[in-house]
């Protein structure tokens, strides 16, 4: 009892950092979701209108319904993930249903026939943006040990800062060392009690430490579960003005919740190594919210050829982590176990600004027959940034993001031709990497399909998406360097009904 006490006293005290890049592509980069006839297109919708997720790109888009509707999107969201590390291919499938999308839109027409304002509409739409729900697995076998994770971390920190006090418990420790001295030192503190690394000499102002483990190669298994969303609540508003321009203003606020649970063994060391098996896991959870808002215009050229433009704002979020370890080895301490799940380090709040996007779009209609749609859309993600940026450890962020982000084009293009009822759809939809060497995240492409069908009040859409996308990640930070080259595809089948009133 004395143990857990203490520990509800310290956590609120747990305070460090250790944010990093990811953070900035995690909640600047959306997976295209949305209602079915928005996602069988691709997205396509800048200068069409007239579908609630066309809000997601122009927020003109509304001013275009005729009548006023809800809509309700389902989607079951299925990731493929083929892992590939050290010459070892793994492949580990998730998959999930969600309510990925409701809302409406009230048109009200002017009765003033001597006003130029056709028609004003209110419409309020739930997007989920990001689905994180995902799993995947690597095994092989490397020549890089867990012990270059502690080193790079250990190596320059005096022996001294990272002991157990008199009277202390391990756990306690543990928060206090990363709350007082910070991340590094805490990882510090875990590779010695965690009996993976020990100091050159006992003296308290040694900096130096060696590696109690012996390897030429070692055999190493890596699962990440990753869980929640990113979700999106707009507010919109939008008007007709004369016969052909659509203009439309909306505030966007975001709800996040991200967890991360990595779970790692290690076995294969030598026959005279003292330790065999070392286990080192880490779970991260993020909550926050986020602001954004959106500028749009679409102009009718003649019957047949519309112009969309639209810019969105830099998004703002405001979100706090929290992080807890745990690590076993042949060497650990008796009482590592103490430093578990339970054990939790609370960050200080921090802030996410995503950069803002500016799109152009075009679509030719052919009268009831059907229509071809094409956007372009640019985000410089060298212009995100964490905050306080006066952190230095965000300033040290921030630098990588300038140097190692860049500018990313999308191209989306969507097409539907009707049959009387019925409707054909299908979309592509091309994004460049965020990264300027196009490696560490790859390019995505993505196809679509679907089918719709108009009863006169109501509508029933279905489409089938496939999105595909190179990735490597690293398991850690810090030390191991080679990493897990991985081949994701993401199908979404999505499932929507409208009903005009």
């Amino acid at each position: 009892m004395k143990r857990y006490l203490t520990f509800v006293i310290l956590m609120a005290c747990a305070i460090s950092s250790a944010q990093n890049i990811n953070e900035a592509l995690r909640y600047g980069t959306e997976n295209l979701q949305g209602t079915a006839r928005f996602q069988a297109m691709g997205g396509a919708f800048g200068a069409l209108g007239g579908d609630l997720s066309s809000l997601n790109i122009n927020p003109a888009g509304s001013a275009v319904f005729n009548n006023s509707l809800f809509t309700i999107s389902g989607s079951n969201y299925n990731t493929n993930n083929e892992a590939r590390y050290f010459g070892d291919t793994n492949i580990t499938k998730d998959n999930t249903i969600e309510l990925n999308q409701i809302g409406g839109a009230f048109v009200f027409r002017n009765t003033d026939s001597n006003s130029d304002w056709q028609k004003f509409t209110l419409a309020f739409n739930y997007d989920l943006v990001n689905n994180f729900d995902n799993e995947y697995y690597v095994s092989g076998s490397s020549t890089q040990g867990i012990d270059t994770y502690f080193s790079e971390y250990a190596q320059g920190t005096p022996f001294g800062s990272i002991l157990v006090q008199d009277g202390e418990f391990l756990e306690e420790a543990y928060l206090d060392i990363g709350s007082a001295q910070g991340f590094r030192d805490q990882q510090a503190f875990l590779g010695y009690y965690g009996g993976i690394l020990d100091p050159e000499t006992e003296d308290d102002a040694n900096t130096n430490y060696v590696s109690n483990t012996l390897y030429d190669f070692v055999e190493q298994d890596f699962i990440r579960r990753t869980t929640g969303y990113n979700s999106k609540f707009t507010i919109n508003v939008a008007s007709q003005y004369k016969e052909n321009i659509y203009l439309g203003a909306s505030l966007n606020f975001h709800s996040v919740l991200y967890t991360q649970f990595d779970q790692f063994t290690e076995s294969g060391y030598e026959p005279n190594s003292e330790i065999t098996r070392t286990t080192f896991d880490n779970y991260l959870e993020t909550e926050g919210n986020g602001f954004s808002f959106s500028l749009g215009a679409i102009a009718k050229l003649n019957d047949n050829v519309r112009l969309g433009g639209s810019y969105q704002s830099p998004t703002w979020y405001r979100l706090e982590d929290n992080t807890s370890q745990r690590i076993n080895s042949d060497l650990a301490d008796a009482d590592i176990n103490f430093i578990n799940f339970n054990i939790i380090n609370l960050f200080e709040s921090y802030t996410v600004k995503t950069p803002s996007k500016l799109t152009g779009s075009l679509a030719v209609i052919f009268a009831k027959d059907g229509l071809l749609s094409f956007d372009y859309g640019y985000q410089d993600f060298s212009q995100s940034e964490l905050r306080p940026t006066n952190d230095p450890s965000f300033q040290t962020v921030n630098s990588q993001i300038t140097s190692d982000l860049g500018a990313v084009s999308t191209f989306r293009l969507g097409g539907e031709y009707r049959i009387q009822q019925v409707s054909l759809r299908a979309g592509y939809r091309f994004e460049q990497s965020p990264y300027s060497n196009g490696n560490t995240i790859g390019d995505l492409n993505a196809v679509s399909g679907g089918i719709g069908y108009n009863f006169g009040g109501s509508k029933l859409d279905f489409s089938l998406s496939r999105s595909q996308q190179d990735v490597s990640e690293r398991l850690f930070n810090a030390g191991i360097t080679t990493p897990a080259m991985i081949d994701r595809s993401i199908t979404n089948a999505t499932l929507s009904y409208t009903i005009n009133f």
